[in-house]
C-alpha cells in the first residue's frame, strides 16, 4: 500500500527559522580549540586562528547561528579571561579539568561568526558571575560611543562596536546553572532584563529566558506565571523574547548512555521513539506559552538538542567525544521534520555541539577532518531555511510499535523557498521495509526535478580512513507524472528532492 501525503500550494505555514539550524559550540574537550581554532598553528590552514577546512564545510550548510560560550561553561566563564594580550589561564573544571588558555575569547568568537556569515548568540554568566559583570559585556561587545569599555574595545583591536542577535540570561538554572526553583529563577531573570540594555537600537539583541529540560512542563508553567503575574510597565510580553528548552536523546539512561556504534536493533528503535517525543515537548510547552502569550510574541529556543551517548573507549570522559552513526543522522532528521511542523512557536534550535562533541557534524584529528551523517542531513535540509512549510494530509504512514509505543516509521517535510522551488524531505526510519511514497502537490505547476539520498546500515559511520562511507549520493527512484511524484522509499534512508 502506497503512503499518500497531499498538499496544497496554496496552504502554507509560518515561515521556517533558519535559526533551527543553528548550532552550539561549547570549551569542551576538542570542539573550540583544534575544531574551530587552532591559533597559530602553521601545519593547519588556518584564517585569523580559524581552521579553513572546518570553516568551509560550515559554510556549506548555511551555518545561520552559532551559540557560545556555554553550555554549563558558560556559568564559570569571565569574560575579561578572555580579551587583551594578557589572557587569565584557568582550570576548566566543568569539562576535564583541563586548564583554558583563553585565547579563543569575545573577538575570536565574533571573527568566528564572521568567517561563518551566521548570527550571533551569547550566553551570558548567571551562575558564578554577577549583574554587573554581564552588563559591561554587553557594554564592552555593543557600546557605540566613547565609554570606558568602547575604548577598552578598540585598545583590543575593533572600534566598532559587536553585533550581538541573541543573548541568554543564564543557562540551564534548573540544574548545573544554580538548582534554581523556578520562582527563584524567574526574579533573578525579572531582575537581570531589566538592566541588561540594548544600545544597538537599530538592531536590538533578543533576550532568551531559560525554560525547560525534558518534560519539565512545572518549570515552564511557573517561569511564566511569574513573568507574566506583574506585568511589565511598558507593557511588553513577559519580559521575554525567547523561552530554552533542552532535550538530549538518550538510549539507556545517564550512567550507561549506550554506544554510539555498538547497538542493538532494541537500542536503535528506542533512540528514535525518543527523538520523536521532541513533539510532544514542543506541543505540551506551546499550550502552555498560549496561555501566557495569545499574540506568539515569545518563540522557543531549543539552543541544545541531539544525541548523547557514552564516550569513545579510551578518550576522555570530559570531552564528550562520540562517533556518529546513520542512527544520528535518522534522529537529526526526524527532528528537523518536528521543528519545521512547530514553526509558528520554534524560532532557534542549535544542535550540540558543531564539532568533535556529542552529535557533532565535524571530525577532526590534528590536521585531518571528515563530515559525519549528521552533517549531510544539514546539508539536505537547508533548503527549508526560511522555507514556508505546506501544510500536508498523510495518509497510511506505517506505524511501528516501540517500547509499548507507537511511531511513525515515515516522517517528511515539505517546503516552498522564497525563488518558489519545492523542497520535499522524507525520512524511512525502519530497518526492514522499503515504502513507495506518492506526494501531490496541488497547483505546483513546476517540473525540473532532482533528488538525493543518505542511506546506509543503522550503525555505519565516517572514518579518517573511509571518509564518505555514509554520504550523499544522487538518486533516481522517483518519477514525476502529471504533478504527482512517486519515490522509492529504502529502509534507513533520507530522500531529498526538489522541485524548480
Amino acid at each position: 500500500m502506497k503512503i499518500k501525503i497531499k498538499a496544497d500550494i496554496n496552504k502554507k505555514g509560518p515561515k521556517i527559522s533558519k535559526q533551527i539550524y543553528g548550532h552550539f559550540s561549547e570549551h569542551l574537550g576538542r570542539c573550540i580549540y583544534e575544531g574551530l581554532y587552532v591559533g597559530d598553528n602553521k601545519n593547519i590552514p588556518n584564517k585569523n586562528g580559524m581552521r579553513e577546512d572546518v570553516i568551509d564545510a560550515l559554510k556549506e550548510i548555511k551555518v545561520p547561528l552559532l551559540r557560545w560560550p556555554g553550555g554549563c561553561f558558560a556559568d564559570t566563564y569571565h569574560w575579561r579571561d578572555g580579551i587583551g594580550k594578557n589572557r587569565k589561564r584557568i582550570v576548566n573544571a566543568c569539562w576535564g579539568d583541563v586548564v583554558e588558555d583563553n585565547s579563543f575569547g569575545t573577538h575570536e568568537y565574533f571573527e568566528l561568526c564572521s568567517q561563518l556569515g551566521c548570527e550571533t548568540y551569547i550566553n551570558g554568566n548567571m551562575g558564578t558571575g554577577s549583574l554587573q559583570e554581564m552588563c559591561e559585556w554587553i557594554e564592552y561587545m555593543t557600546f557605540d560611543g566613547e565609554s570606558p569599555l568602547a575604548l577598552e574595545r578598540a585598545e583590543n583591536g575593533r572600534k566598532e562596536p559587536f553585533v550581538i542577535d541573541y543573548f541568554g540570561v543564564g543557562n540551564e538554572t534548573w540544574g548545573y546553572g544554580g538548582n534554581m526553583t523556578p520562582q527563584y529563577y524567574g526574579d533573578l531573570y525579572r531582575h537581570y532584563q531589566c538592566f541588561l540594555k540594548n544600545y544597538n537600537t537599530e538592531h536590538p539583541y533578543k533576550k532568551v529566558c531559560v525554560g525547560p529540560s525534558d518534560f519539565d512542563y512545572r518549570w515552564t508553567e511557573e517561569i511564566l506565571e511569574k513573568c507574566y503575574a506583574y506585568p511589565h510597565p511598558e507593557g511588553r510580553h513577559g519580559f521575554m523574547d525567547l523561552l530554552s528548552i533542552h532535550y538530549y536523546v538518550i538510549p539507556g539512561d545517564w550512567e550507561h548512555k549506550g554506544s554510539a556504534t555498538d547497538f542493538t536493533e532494541e537500542e536503535y528503535y528506542t533512540t528514535i521513539r525518543k527523538a520523536y517525543k521532541m513533539d510532544e515537548i514542543l506541543t505540551r510547552n506551546s499550550e502552555i506559552l498560549d496561555k501566557y502569550d495569545k499574540n506568539n510574541d515569545i518563540m522557543f529556543a531549543v539552543d541544545e538538542w541531539g544525541c548523547w551517548l557514552d564516550v569513545e573507549e579510551g578518550t576522555n570522559p570530559g570531552f564528550l567525544y562520540q562517533q556518529n552513526t546513520m542512527r544520528d543522522a535518522l534522529v537529526a532528521s526526524v527532528t528537523f521534520d518536528i521543528f519545521n511542523s512547530h514553526s509558528d512557536r520554534v524560532k532557534i534550535a542549535c544542535i550540540a555541539q558543531m564539532v568533535n562533541v556529542l552529535q557533532a557534524v565535524c571530525i577532526t584529528d590534528k590536521e585531518k577532518m571528515i563530515l559525519t551523517p549528521t552533517y549531510h542531513v544539514f546539508n539536505m535540509y537547508k533548503n527549508h531555511q526560511e522555507a514556508l512549510p505546506l501544510i500536508t494530509e498523510c495518509e497510511n504512514i506505517p506505524i511501528l510499535s516501540v517500547d509499548s509505543e507507537e511511531i511513525k516509521a515515515v516522517s517528511s517535510s515539505i517546503s516552498e523557498s522564497e525563488d518558489g522551488s519545492i523542497n520535499i524531505s522524507l525520512t524511512n526510519i525502519s530497518l526492514s521495509d522499503d515504502y513507495e511514497v506518492e506526494i501531490s502537490i496541488n497547483g505546483m505547476n513546476k517540473s525540473d526535478i532532482s533528488a538525493s539520498i543518505l542511506s546506509a546500515e543503522m550503525d555505519d559511520y565516517n572514518t579518517f580512513d573511509n571518509p564518505d562511507n555514509v554520504c550523499i549520493k544522487d538518486y533516481s527512484g522517483y518519477t514525476l507524472i502529471n504533478g504527482t511524484i512517486t519515490v522509492k522509499l529504502p529502509k534507513t534512508s533520507i530522500v531529498n528532492i526538489m522541485v524548480r
